[in-house]
């Protein structure tokens, strides 16, 4: 056996041995129990304060809303995802705490010029050219943007 092994390989079972002790000490107790994460994480994110109704709840109320996107480029977008965390909507009933969205750059997040976006599949839009005297939701209602309003 060449010297090079013989002080490597030593050392090599030593670092294999720090590891899986270290490894022993990092993982949480729980990991593994009921899949490949730290199954105590389920009971600490219980405990966290809910913001978001999710859209089946905004849907209840919006209905004439819901069908519009249902057959639009947007359906697959939830609600919250342009007008904010929606329980307080609901738990309080008052519109003053969804978002309506009007900024142009609101809308450019998704539709503005961008090399790392996929022309084919998100309609982009170059916000320095197009109608720019004017907010998209003048000419385009969200919920269903081909439309153009007249």
């Amino acid at each position: 056996m060449p010297p090079q092994l013989k002080r490597l390989l030593p050392l090599f079972a030593a670092f294999v041995i720090v590891f899986l002790i270290v490894r022993q000490l990092l993982i949480p107790e729980s990991f593994g129990e009921h899949g490949h994460y730290r199954f105590n994480s389920v009971e600490d994110n219980k405990i966290k304060e809910l913001h978001y109704a999710g859209k089946d709840m905004c849907n209840d109320c919006h209905e004439d809303q819901a069908i519009n996107l249902a057959s639009d480029v947007h359906a697959t977008i939830a609600c919250e995802t342009c007008h904010g965390p929606g329980l307080a909507h609901i738990e309080l009933e008052t519109a003053t705490s969804i978002i309506k969205p009007t900024d142009r750059n609101f809308c450019g997040l998704c539709h503005a010029l961008s090399p790392t976006r996929k022309s084919n599949v998100i309609v982009q839009v170059d916000l320095s050219d197009h109608n720019i005297e004017q907010l998209c939701i003048e000419c385009h209602n969200p919920h269903m943007p081909w439309e153009l309003k007249e």
